[in-house]
């Protein structure tokens, strides 16, 4: 597909070749052996397990710590290579507090999730953006990677203050539909320590090759490409077609792409990977 080519794949050698994506199983799904991210090389799947929902929003959202960790395992076996999870106090509300997000962490990694975990840093867990900086530097237990998204104030001495603990960053830049040239332009003009533990995700609000294209000229970073809801799936296979990352999981979508409700985050990852396998192959005959 032409168009699709994006600074963080062409920069990676091998990594940036479709056919290195991490494929598992899940239920019904025929495994498929690769190496786990962080173990091999290859665009990331990243399973999303929460995101934004709740109880009222089905059984396939995990809510507790333990709902987490069991669909993350779950998600991991089906061949997610990354989790984020998103922490929440007991009465549902996202937190940034240490006495939540470490518990979090610490039942997904003592229940054996051996991939990198993710957790968001935004407003939706705390809106001051000087609390955003002072709760990710009283965190006792780290995740792998940070998400921030550079459309909220504070993203550039956030993601440094993750940055000098240790913690890679995801920045979250979003494109097309309402979006703004602002925080794709606050992401370019960022200096930050490490720039190598960088990587730029992208919500696409639709499957456009002509905005990737556009990000040719991005610094030399991994990409993820992400939609939600109807644009969930179509931006995965564009992802496919251009070697970049991927998200996916009922944080961004409840629905498979036939359109049924999805069980489970593993029931997702594994329709992604067959979606995957399909558009890498179509890309590739082109």
């Amino acid at each position: 597909m032409s168009g699709c080519e994006v600074s963080g794949a062409e920069s990676h050698g091998e990594e940036s070749r479709p056919s290195r994506m991490r494929r598992g199983r899940a239920a019904g799904v025929p495994a498929r052996a690769a190496p786990a991210v962080g173990q091999g090389r290859g665009p990331a799947l990243q399973v999303a397990l929460n995101g934004s929902r709740g109880a009222g929003d089905g059984g396939a959202v995990p809510l507790s710590p333990a709902d987490l960790a069991e669909s993350a395992l779950a998600a991991v076996a089906a061949g997610a290579g990354e989790v984020l999870v998103h922490p929440r106090t007991p009465c549902g509300r996202e937190s940034l507090s240490p006495r939540v997000v470490g518990p979090v962490l610490a039942e997904l990694r003592g229940a054996g999730v051996r991939v990198p975990l993710a957790v968001p840093a935004r407003v939706a867990a705390e809106p001051d953006p000087a609390g955003r900086l002072e709760r990710v530097r009283s965190w006792t237990v780290l995740p792998d990677r940070a998400v921030v998204p550079f459309a909220e104030a504070g993203a550039e001495p956030l993601g440094r203050a993750l940055l000098e603990r240790g913690v890679a960053v995801d920045a979250v830049v979003p494109l097309g539909g309402g979006a703004g040239p602002e925080p794709l332009a606050r992401f370019l003009a960022w200096s930050p320590p490490g720039f190598g533990r960088v990587r730029l995700v992208v919500e696409l609000a639709e499957p456009d090759p002509a905005l990737v294209a556009g990000m040719r000229w991005l610094p030399p970073v991994p990409v993820v490409l992400y939609g939600r809801e109807g644009a969930a799936w179509p931006v995965l296979r564009l992802a496919a077609r251009c070697g970049a990352g991927a998200r996916i999981g009922v944080g961004e979508v409840l629905s498979l792409p036939d359109g049924r409700p999805a069980r489970s985050n593993a029931e997702l990852v594994a329709a992604a990977l067959l979606l995957w396998g399909g558009a890498t192959t179509t890309a590739g005959s082109r």
